[in-house]
């Protein structure tokens, strides 16, 4: 049975005033023959929607096409039953306020966006939701107040937690905290930790199932079908999860790898931590001789932010130091603190407990870098300090040196994250082809992670969370924060980012929160981020597989196994939709049935493109619709205008871009191809984590193409944007359109 398809074009919010609707409505009718051709003046009014509702609850239509505002806006209103085909033509924001009214480039262009919207409505295809065998218990790993806080708040939120620690009991390393520095008012006293009633309250919940020295043997499966295995002595035993959230925490920096700072060359240079067991422990006094410390020196950043160590601010370095002198004092008033910093972090209301501290007559602050730490038998030690804030370089003595050491996180090793970097740097410039095959064989040992797998996934992609930046497994800083490269797997707390405990519970309602709505996304058969709500999941042709293996390769998330001799296996809740699959894919054979390379394709072939004579020019743009859609559609809603020979097709990531699209648009007689994407690297990461990277990187094969069609190079660009640059993307456009202009028409035109 055909397709009953209805056109809904709005005539509204300065549609009608800008085009001829009435035009558009007898193109629909004339060359597509639609079921139903309507226009309203208020489409998204109860009286417009009502007209759509009555048509398809009688059975008139059962696909539609809605011209009017962009498919941004107005999402509630004009979304139907997954079984009804919807398609949304963009004539506000990219037609009616962003060109000439009354012009007829602006009337064209709107007749090609309805064109196109038709068309690909005519390929798509209903969508049905896949659920089957969906678990929603929520697996924690790892047992400390960011772990425990996780297993809490899922299970108060009435589901089922597994928490799984290796050590033998709960508590991580807030066990070994002894006070804990103010986060409530008036912020100037140390608090209790709260951590024993934590665990009292977590191991007594009837929703939480509590496993310590356990071990995660291996972790198959996707989300809401994750079968853990796990193992504490006995025989390995299996939990089914629907979605895991890794809180495995943090270890302090390897000071033995701060020889400069002393370390090692006195039992009297100890870390912060060290120091954490000595004040806890009774009087304080010199590990060296059990002498009492009447000195301390603390040296602040000690191996954080520095590019030979660990480049990041560790968060929480000042806070503890400022409560263990401020221990000291509770316990001995007279002893001498001395605090050598660059930089003191003490954000928001921590502001108040440096105050009090910094006022405390025994406390001194000096803002410098320590040249030296010189141990001497039976003396004590001299820290020469250089650069501080007098203009001169002094020396201090004390009996006790603690060295405020940064975070790692336990996710990864962190010789094992700057190996790889410095092996992907050599793999980047390009040096002789030995040190970039050795550069190789590191990055492809290395990554993700080699010996200091927790999850032990059994995914194609390596057993855990890939490395990402500074070993901390984050896919999105900028927008998804809990969210990895492994949908359905959420960090918290210090094996995100560097932070304190205070902030570690807060994190852990986040990622809890993350997990709950993945195992319900999957019971609906949705996606989770960042097409929320996506019913759509690839499809493969596998009968004219060629087991080149891009498809796997290139899936930002491990959606892809394959079996032994390469044929793709395809995991569909782990999928996130990007299409990434589709654009690597050289057969053609991987699509979904609302987008896929023939649905592409079938759009830029319904572009009227003019005759040479006629000295109109066309220009394909694909954009993401993560960010650079978006811009242009700022961009209309600030009515600014570019130029009408450009045809816009949102692209769900520009990772998903197939090649055969830009030859199908030249050998056609488009004039030229511009691509707009996320922009990527570590200040900014792509939506898809590296779609728009390895479009960049496949487009290198358009230069082959332009020369077997004899067409410059400059006929095709690749850019990025993001989403608040809504005031360059039309600069952008208009420069195309001029060096396309210098370029002139597409030889092909007429053809």
């Amino acid at each position: 049975m055909g397709r009953k398809l209805g056109v809904y074009t709005c005539s509204g919010c300065s549609i009608g005033d800008a085009i001829d609707v009435e035009r558009l409505v007898s193109i629909a009718e004339e060359e597509y023959r639609p079921a139903i051709c309507k226009a309203h003046p208020f489409l998204c009014g109860e009286d417009g929607l009502s007209v759509i509702k009555t048509d398809l609850a009688e059975g008139r239509v059962d696909s539609v096409v809605i011209a009017g505002c962009s498919p941004r806006v107005k999402t509630d209103a004009f979304t139907f039953d997954p079984q009804i085909v919807t398609e949304r033509v963009n004539l506000r924001e990219h037609v009616a306020w962003s060109h000439e009214p009354r012009t007829e480039d602006t009337q064209m262009l709107a007749e090609d966006y309805l064109r196109m919207g038709i068309v690909k409505a005519q390929k798509m295809e209903p969508l049905e939701p896949v659920s089957d065998g969906i678990s929603k218990t929520i697996l924690v790993v790892g047992g400390g107040v960011t772990g425990i806080s996780a297993a809490l708040e899922a299970a108060d939120a009435d589901y089922d937690v597994v928490l799984v620690e290796k050590e033998p009991q709960l508590g991580g390393s807030l066990a070994t905290v002894k006070k804990y520095f103010p986060t409530h008012p008036p912020y100037t006293d140390l608090e209790e930790t709260g951590l024993p009633e934590k665990i009292a309250k977590v191991t007594s919940h009837p929703k939480v199932k509590v496993y310590t020295s356990t071990r995660i043997v291996k972790t198959e499966g996707q989300p809401g079908m994750f079968d853990v295995t796990l193992q504490n002595g006995g025989d390995p035993f299996v939990h089914r999860a629907g979605a895991i959230v890794m809180a495995t925490g943090w270890k302090p920096y390897d000071a033995s790898k701060l020889p400069h700072l002393g370390y090692g060359c006195s039992p009297n240079v100890v870390t912060n931590d060290q120091f954490e067991a000595l004040i806890g422990s009774g009087p304080l006094v010199r590990p060296s001789d059990g002498k009492p410390a009447e000195s301390v020196l603390f040296i602040q950043c000690a191996g954080s932010r520095d590019n030979n160590h660990l480049p990041y601010c560790s968060s929480v370095c000042c806070m503890a130091t400022l409560k263990q002198s401020d221990f000291i004092h509770q316990t001995s008033p007279e002893t001498k603190v001395y605090i050598v910093y660059r930089d003191i972090i003490t954000p928001g209301q921590y502001e108040r407990y440096f105050a009090k501290v910094q006022n405390h007559p025994a406390t001194f602050l000096m803002k410098g870098d320590v040249a030296a730490v010189r141990a001497q038998d039976g003396r004590q030690i001299q820290v020469d300090v250089k650069g501080t804030l007098l203009g001169e370089d002094i020396t201090v003595p004390a009996d006790i040196v603690v060295l405020a050491t940064g975070l790692v996180p336990n996710a990864a090793d962190n010789d094992a994250i700057r190996d790889l970097r410095d092996a992907q740097a050599k793999v980047q410039r390009n040096e002789s082809e030995t040190q970039r095959t050795e550069a190789e064989k590191i990055v492809n040992r290395l990554q993700p992670h080699e010996g200091t797998a927790i999850l032990n996934l059994n995914y194609r992609q390596g057993p855990d969370l890939p490395i990402l930046r500074d070993g901390f497994p984050n896919s999105n800083f900028v927008c998804f924060p809990y969210e990895t490269l492994r949908t359905g797997i959420y960090a918290a707390g210090a094996v995100r980012a560097p932070m304190d405990s205070a902030q570690a519970e807060e994190d852990a309602l986040g990622a809890a929160m993350k997990a709950i709505q993945s195992v319900e996304m999957a019971t609906a058969g949705k996606a989770v981020h960042p097409r929320a709500g996506d019913l759509s999941y690839p499809s493969f042709l596998l009968q004219r597989c060629t087991q080149c293996k891009r498809c796997t390769v290139e899936c930002p998330f491990g959606s892809i196994d394959e079996d032994e001799k390469g044929t793709p296996k395809f995991n569909p809740y782990r999928c996130r939709r990007c299409g990434v699959c589709m654009g690597a894919c050289p057969e053609r054979i991987i699509s979904f049935k609302n987008y896929s390379v023939d649905i592409i394709a079938s759009m830029i072939k319904a572009i009227e493109v003019p005759d040479e004579e006629e000295e109109k020019l066309r220009v394909l743009l694909f954009m993401c619709e993560n960010d650079a859609y978006p811009a242009l559609d700022v961009a209309g809603m600030n009515h600014v205008h570019y130029d009408a020979s450009v045809r816009v097709i949102p692209l769900r990531c520009l990772g998903s871009t197939n090649i055969v699209w830009i030859a199908d648009a030249l050998s056609r007689g488009i004039d030229g191809v511009m691509l707009m994407g996320c922009k990527y690297g570590e200040d900014y990461q792509c939506h898809f984590a590296k779609g728009s990277e390895i479009a960049h990187r496949r487009l290198e094969n358009v230069k082959e193409t332009l020369q077997r069609l004899q067409l410059e190079p400059e006929r095709v660009e690749v850019s990025q944007v993001s989403i608040d640059e809504f005031e360059k993307v039309p600069e952008m456009i208009n420069t195309f359109m001029d060096r396309i202009r210098e370029l002139g028409p597409n030889p092909y035109k007429g053809f």
